[in-house]
């Protein structure tokens, strides 16, 4: 019996909700009376690997080939697969990320093991399983019970924190057997993004809508995101026009967050995008429009125009890091 936690391979780095995921399984670890595992795919070093030490993780299986590199979602879950079996898991949990979403869904079909996707809370109780998800676009809680032995559950990132529990690292490399019958993906060439502060891992995200009237307006929101130490997103319609990139993209098709704080500039506050950010702990709306949905959701407010305003906070903001 163990809990397994994806450890996401960022290019041969860990990033922040690989800790926190490691925290929470840690502390269902902890109420069960086990130990945490952990699952790794592609090249990554054992030394950035021993970071997750700190988080509770006693043993960690590395499947290390270097083909392994580009992620094949069906390759990737028989991988998962073959781990939860190696680690005797009762319970693996994902981020609710790009990733996740690609590989635990099929993980609970091989398995035939209960899916609760966006949990933001650690479970209520473990005979029966029980644990929360956010449901109807943030507006409510469901209570979900899992009846199957192998319990799958993926972690809306920012919602639960990092909590260190200093532990024996084992890794342990990992040789899963692959089939690859059925599988027809073939990458034939990758695109980085620009590096900078993945929106996931980010405690401020600074986003910009159609208000801002134009892809060469957006100087001001990424002075302000620079100046705070935030990431940058927009809404679809922004992607949609070739503004930004899809990967800035937040809202129910795009990625959904959960950040400490939210700024909203130039977006009405649509539904859908409401949906990907309702997680967010103060959302700060800046509009011309009294009537924009995104006031109602929002904690704070500024009425005005944002190509006036921007300018102005990121002065203000600039001299109080001065102080």
């Amino acid at each position: 019996m163990s809990v397994l936690v994806y450890v996401q391979n960022f290019g041969g780095k860990l990033k922040k909700q690989n800790f926190e995921l490691a925290s929470y399984a840690s502390k269902i670890a902890e109420a069960m009376g086990t130990d945490v595992a952990g699952i790794t795919i592609g090249e990554i070093d054992n030394e950035e690997l021993q970071k997750l030490s700190k988080y509770g993780v006693s043993k960690l299986l590395k499947a290390g080939d270097p083909s392994f590199n580009t992620r094949i979602n069906k390759i990737y879950t028989q991988i998962v697969e073959q781990a939860v079996e190696a680690a005797g898991a009762d319970v693996v949990v994902f981020p609710n990320t790009n990733a996740g979403k690609a590989v635990a869904p099929r993980l609970s079909v091989r398995l035939k093991a209960g899916y609760v996707p966006g949990v933001t809370e650690l479970p209520s109780s473990y005979d029966p399983f029980i644990v929360s998800k956010g449901v109807f676009t943030g507006k409510a809680f469901a209570n979900v019970k899992v009846n199957t032995s192998v319990k799958i559950v993926s972690l809306m990132i920012n919602t639960f924190g990092v909590f260190e529990k200093e532990t024996d690292l084992v890794i342990e490399d990992f040789a899963p057997q692959i089939d690859t019958t059925g599988v027809t993906s073939k990458v034939i060439d990758k695109k980085l993004s620009k590096e900078g502060l993945s929106l996931f891992d980010a405690d401020i995200v600074v986003s910009g809508g159609r208000g801002m009237k134009s892809p060469d307006n957006w100087k001001p929101l990424e002075e302000l995101a620079e100046v705070l130490g935030a990431a940058l997103a927009c809404s679809r319609p922004v992607s949609d026009e070739g503004w930004r990139s899809h990967e800035e993209h937040v809202g129910q098709t795009g990625k959904i967050i959960a950040p400490n704080l939210y700024i909203a500039v130039g977006i009405s506050g649509a539904i859908q995008h409401i949906a990907g950010v309702s997680g967010a702990k103060c959302i700060v709306a800046l509009n011309n429009d009294s009537d924009a949905p995104i006031f109602q959701v929002a904690d704070y407010g500024i009425l005005d125009d944002a190509h006036k305003v921007l300018p102005k906070l990121v002065e203000a903001f600039r001299e109080f890091k001065k102080e």
